[in-house]
Protein backbone atom coordinates (compact mmCIF):
# COMPACT_ATOMS: atom_id res chain seq x y z
CA UNK A 1 0.00 0.00 0.00
CA UNK A 2 1.52 3.35 -0.99
CA UNK A 3 1.44 6.40 1.20
CA UNK A 4 -0.20 9.58 -0.05
CA UNK A 5 2.16 12.22 -1.34
CA UNK A 6 2.12 15.31 0.86
CA UNK A 7 2.33 18.57 -0.99
CA UNK A 8 4.92 21.19 -0.02
CA UNK A 9 2.29 23.86 -0.65
CA UNK A 10 -0.05 22.34 1.91
CA UNK A 11 2.82 22.11 4.42
CA UNK A 12 3.65 25.80 3.95
CA UNK A 13 -0.03 26.71 4.27
CA UNK A 14 -0.32 24.64 7.47
CA UNK A 15 2.76 26.33 8.95
CA UNK A 16 1.51 29.82 8.09
CA UNK A 17 -1.95 29.08 9.50
CA UNK A 18 -0.36 27.60 12.63
CA UNK A 19 1.71 30.75 13.12
CA UNK A 20 -1.31 33.03 12.60
CA UNK A 21 -3.58 31.07 14.92
CA UNK A 22 -0.84 30.75 17.54
CA UNK A 23 -0.13 34.50 17.43
CA UNK A 24 -3.82 35.31 17.72
CA UNK A 25 -4.19 32.98 20.71
CA UNK A 26 -1.10 34.51 22.32
CA UNK A 27 -2.47 38.02 21.93
CA UNK A 28 -5.86 36.93 23.30
CA UNK A 29 -4.26 35.25 26.30
CA UNK A 30 -2.07 38.29 26.91
CA UNK A 31 -5.14 40.52 27.12
CA UNK A 32 -6.78 38.20 29.67
CA UNK A 33 -3.75 37.48 31.85
CA UNK A 34 -2.66 39.97 34.52
CA UNK A 35 0.69 41.73 34.26
CA UNK A 36 3.55 39.46 35.19
CA UNK A 37 6.13 37.04 33.95
CA UNK A 38 3.71 34.80 32.03
CA UNK A 39 2.16 37.70 30.16
CA UNK A 40 5.59 39.14 29.32
CA UNK A 41 6.70 35.72 28.10
CA UNK A 42 3.70 35.40 25.80
CA UNK A 43 4.10 38.93 24.44
CA UNK A 44 7.84 38.69 23.84
CA UNK A 45 8.43 38.52 20.12
CA UNK A 46 11.11 38.81 17.47
CA UNK A 47 10.55 41.03 14.46
CA UNK A 48 12.30 40.59 11.12
CA UNK A 49 11.67 43.00 8.28
CA UNK A 50 12.81 43.88 4.79
CA UNK A 51 12.18 47.29 3.34
CA UNK A 52 10.34 49.41 2.68
CA UNK A 53 11.88 49.80 -0.74
CA UNK A 54 10.49 52.38 -3.14
CA UNK A 55 10.49 51.99 -6.91
CA UNK A 56 9.74 55.28 -8.67
CA UNK A 57 8.56 54.74 -12.27
CA UNK A 58 7.59 58.38 -12.94
CA UNK A 59 3.97 57.42 -13.74
CA UNK A 60 3.51 55.67 -10.39
CA UNK A 61 5.52 54.79 -7.32
CA UNK A 62 5.61 51.30 -5.89
CA UNK A 63 6.63 50.66 -2.28
CA UNK A 64 7.45 47.12 -1.22
CA UNK A 65 8.21 45.75 2.21
CA UNK A 66 7.84 42.67 4.37
CA UNK A 67 7.74 42.23 8.12
CA UNK A 68 7.18 39.18 10.30
CA UNK A 69 6.57 39.22 14.04
CA UNK A 70 6.91 35.86 15.78
CA UNK A 71 5.99 35.30 19.42
CA UNK A 72 6.12 32.21 21.63
CA UNK A 73 2.55 31.13 20.87
CA UNK A 74 3.27 31.38 17.12
CA UNK A 75 6.08 28.87 17.59
CA UNK A 76 3.70 26.61 19.53
CA UNK A 77 1.19 26.94 16.67
CA UNK A 78 3.87 26.03 14.11
CA UNK A 79 4.91 22.97 16.11
CA UNK A 80 1.28 21.89 16.48
CA UNK A 81 0.62 22.40 12.76
CA UNK A 82 3.70 20.33 11.91
CA UNK A 83 2.55 17.55 14.23
CA UNK A 84 -0.95 17.58 12.73
CA UNK A 85 0.45 17.68 9.19
CA UNK A 86 2.44 14.56 9.95
CA UNK A 87 -0.79 12.65 10.56
CA UNK A 88 -2.76 14.29 7.71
Amino acid sequence: MSRRQKSIGILVLALILGAIIGSALGEALARVLPSGVVRDFLLRSVTASIGPTTLDLVVFTLTLGFSIDVNVMAVVGIVLATYLFRWY
